[in-house]
């Protein structure tokens, strides 16, 4: 019936790639439906992005329904769940609920951004809040960052519990481990589906606890000669205490070098969450200390070739430099397609003469999302009748489904970004679709693909530009030679010919070939030169470059 009430679920981001996490949760009949958003997030565009440098979910869905949608919830404040908030919040303006640490990161994301504060209601791990017709609870869950919560979502259809990211560790060293109590308590009042993270659904076992990290860093640093440096994912705050407190133990101090790094510490500094610790050095004492008493905190574990590390191995840093005998330590694993990078950046030291130790080596890093056993262990509590894999590339998501069937799970729906889902009434399963794109920033404009000009710049970086400018008279007369300029083109063919002589004869060839009354329409010329000039590049070149013809009439 059009007028029954539904309970629907709705990605938009996150389901068919790693990050730019945005859900929908829609309650009530079709053309009525209350919605409420789950987390907002980024992802971060790779080499075949270039000029990009941050991707969001296109949120013109949430543009059409924004009249009845009733708020934004963040489950934790990682990039990839709040990251959207500052540049796309004022398009929405909708309430927003998130924890301390995760509202106090987004006020410090916004220092320097133009516009107005972003309001946030506060909520704490535990705590449960009505918004239209959900009751939204955030359960406390483990996760490499304070505060990281499950939600579970209660509406007239039934719960339905959305893991956010997760793991199973007994000692988190910052927050408490996943309240098995509360996921049981969950499970015994009836769960209608488990919408769960899939990062590690294709991993045996468990994911170890943060505390293994913790001994292995303070080992590495006992054990290190000359400076250790340390690059970790700038969010994780538990890591950022194992460092200092290993390097307090070996009689070293905490250099912090990166602004991301800087800007969480003096959050968590704030909510109380680095309490007896010695104090943080900044980049300008790297070069004042001894080299046996300095751990070296470092943004840009993911290769970015604006962060820290990247200008630090390329020896562009204003105040720091490696020496022979330094050791550099990966602190956190290479998300997919960020490994060419990561790689330039390991080979790039390894000439310095640096020692790199990576998880491979040595337990300097443990993943904050759960292995299969984990997975196991959260679907025997809640006993979910339905689950749909979330927060993954495509391999990841089809792994969980074939690992939820293997563990009895009667309904599994595998969804993908734009899927609407209808949980309630009836079996949940994929309905219908909703178109999906995604938005892209280019130095301060953000846009689709064709706004921000960024496929044509993708083509320039593999074929060059060739610029043409022809210059006629009203009678379609040529009245001056032809101008030509080319951009990221070789200098000469094969035969050592000139590509400027390529072109130019091209041109002259085009022209030539015309009688006077077809050279007074510009389009005209402007086609033919056009398609003479790619022809010629074709032949000679094997590549079809960017063309650009102007042509002025006197």
């Amino acid at each position: 019936m059009a007028d029954q009430a539904e309970l629907v679920f709705v990605p938009l981001g996150g389901l068919g790639e790693i990050g730019m996490n945005l859900a929908l949760y829609g309650y009530g009949p079709p053309r009525k439906r209350t919605w409420i958003v789950v987390d907002f997030g980024v992802s971060f565009a790779g080499p075949d992005l270039p000029g990009i440098e941050i991707v969001y979910p296109d949120i013109a869905f949430l543009e059409a329904e924004r009249s009845r949608i009733a708020a934004i919830v963040i489950t934790h404040a990682h990039e990839d769940h709040y990251g959207a908030l500052v540049d796309l919040w004022p398009r929405l303006r909708l309430p927003i609920y998130a924890t301390p640490f995760a509202a106090a990161m987004l006020e410090a994301k916004q220092e320097g951004a133009p516009g107005d504060p972003i309001p946030v209601t506060l909520v704490r791990p535990g705590d449960r809040v009505s918004i239209g017709p959900f009751e939204v609870e955030f359960v406390p869950v483990a996760h490499s960052i304070p505060e990281p919560t499950a939600l579970a979502i209660r509406t007239p259809a039934g719960l339905v519990v959305h893991s956010g990211d997760w793991k199973l560790d007994e000692m988190p060293l910052i927050g408490a481990p996943t309240d098995e109590r509360r996921f049981r308590e969950l499970g015994e009042e009836g769960v209608l589906a488990l919408i769960c993270d899939s990062t590690n659904a294709q991993r045996e076992g468990r994911s170890p606890s943060e505390a293994v990290v913790a001994a292995g860093l303070r080992e590495v640093i006992a054990e290190a000669p000359n400076r250790v440096a340390i690059t970790i994912f700038a969010s994780n705050v538990a890591r950022i205490r194992s460092i200092a407190e290993a390097a307090a133990a070996n009689d070293r101090q905490v250099v912090v070098i990166g602004r991301a790094l800087a800007r969480v510490i003096d959050v968590a500094g704030e909510l109380g969450l680095l309490e007896g610790l010695p104090g943080f050095l900044d980049e300008e004492a790297y070069g004042y200390l001894p080299r046996d008493k300095v751990v070296a905190l470092i943004t840009g574990s993911q290769g970015e070739a604006r962060a820290a590390l990247a200008r630090i191995a390329s020896g562009e840093h204003r105040s720091v430099v490696f020496s022979p005998g330094d050791t550099m330590v990966f602190s956190s694993r290479t998300i997919p397609g960020n490994e060419r990078a990561v790689n330039a950046i390991i080979n790039a030291l390894v000439d310095q003469g640096v020692k790199i130790i990576t998880e491979r080596d040595r337990p300097v890093h443990v993943s904050g999302h759960p292995r299969q056993d984990e997975i196991a262990e959260i679907y025997r509590w809640l006993r979910p009748g339905t689950v749909i894999p979330a927060h993954g590339e495509p391999a990841h998501l089809s792994a969980h489904a074939a690992f939820a069937r293997q563990q009895g799970i009667g309904n599994v729906v595998e969804a993908r970004n734009g899927d609407l889902v209808r949980l309630s009434p009836g079996l949940p399963d994929k309905v219908s679709e909703i178109e999906t794109g995604r938005l892209y920033r280019d130095g301060n404009l953000i846009g689709a693909a064709e706004a921000v000009g960024f496929t044509e710049r993708r083509h320039l970086s593999f074929a060059g530009h060739v610029a043409v400018s022809v210059t006629l008279g009203r009678k379609g007369e040529i009245v001056a030679d032809p101008e030509v300029a080319l951009a990221g083109i070789p200098l000469a063919d094969a035969s050592g010919r000139r590509f400027e002589d390529v072109v130019l004869d091209a041109v002259n060839g085009a022209l030539d070939s015309m009688p006077a009354g077809r050279r007074r329409d510009e389009e005209v010329v402007r086609e033919a030169v056009y398609r003479s000039v790619r022809a010629a590049m074709r032949d000679s070149w094997g590549k079809k470059p960017v063309c650009s013809v102007l042509v002025a009439v006197l």
